[in-house]
């Protein structure tokens, strides 16, 4: 599926995904949202991307839902189909591709949109952004695992805080206390992005993967469990291509070339 709600650009083993609703500050729409779904199958399909980067075109990163569609008769899909045919499969693709998303946050990320910046393995943002759960501002909750990701990310009380008073919070911010990775100046935000997203590209994929999928179950494992994934993960990712190089590379002193296996 292909339209110009999402724009696709490979270059240097990276996939760049742009929301492209400018006019509407990127907000989703029904073919947008399944457009997006339908690009990550292909990112994670095609052995050429070994990382991927998420962001939007003009000053907004994505404003969440487009309220015209909700309250439209004509084109209102139904909170229940735009909650399981929109955003959770969005969220779950993010969460379960085995190659490291960078979200590239270039401007507000309001509702849904803050969410599904926050599903993304780094969060990048530059100094003029803000996040914000809009949702009760409307009486409506938060969704695309907003529940699930923020109080994880920052503790229950601050995402608790924050989901109810519907608080905007600065990147500085966010970066504070843990809810991003980290604030990129505005004049460097695009090349920095790029530097960051080469610098994954050239690691092992299948090892960033595993961290991916370690860190995901880590979520509700318990110790032991956990552990026990851990020793499996170590002892499939000895026996790869990458490791061995990575191995000799460091014997021979010098740089690895990471094939991604």
């Amino acid at each position: 599926m292909s339209n110009n709600s999402i724009l696709l650009k490979i270059e240097n083993s990276i996939a760049y995904i742009t929301l492209n609703r400018p006019e509407v500050f990127n907000s989703f729409n029904r073919e947008m949202a399944l457009t997006l779904q339908s690009i990550l199958d292909d990112c994670e399909a095609n052995n050429e991307v070994r990382a991927i980067v998420l962001s939007g075109n003009g000053k907004a990163f994505c404003a969440g839902q487009d309220l015209k569609e909700v309250t439209s008769p004509e084109l209102n899909p139904g909170f229940k189909k735009i909650l399981e045919e929109h955003y959770n499969p969005i969220i779950k693709r993010i969460r379960s591709i085995q190659k490291p998303i960078i979200g590239a946050i270039n401007g507000v990320a309001a509702g849904a949109g803050a969410n599904i910046a926050l599903a993304c393995d780094i969060v990048v943002a530059h100094e003029h952004v803000s996040f914000i759960q809009a949702f009760s501002l409307i009486g409506l909750v938060p969704d695309s695992a907003g529940t699930y990701f923020l109080p994880r990310l920052i503790g229950f009380q601050k995402a608790q805080a924050l989901a109810m008073l519907g608080d905007k919070v600065s990147a500085q911010e966010a970066e504070r206390i843990g809810m991003i990775y980290k604030v990129i100046p505005l004049d460097s935000f695009e090349q920095d992005v790029e530097k960051l997203a080469l610098k994954l590209a050239n690691m092992p994929t299948k090892a960033l993967g595993m961290i991916k999928e370690l860190f995901n179950a880590s979520m509700t494992n318990t110790l032991d469990e956990q552990l026990d994934m851990e020793s499996k993960y170590q002892i499939e990712a000895a026996q790869s291509n990458d490791y061995a190089e990575g191995v000799a590379a460091f014997i021979e002193k010098r740089k690895p070339n990471f094939k991604g296996n």
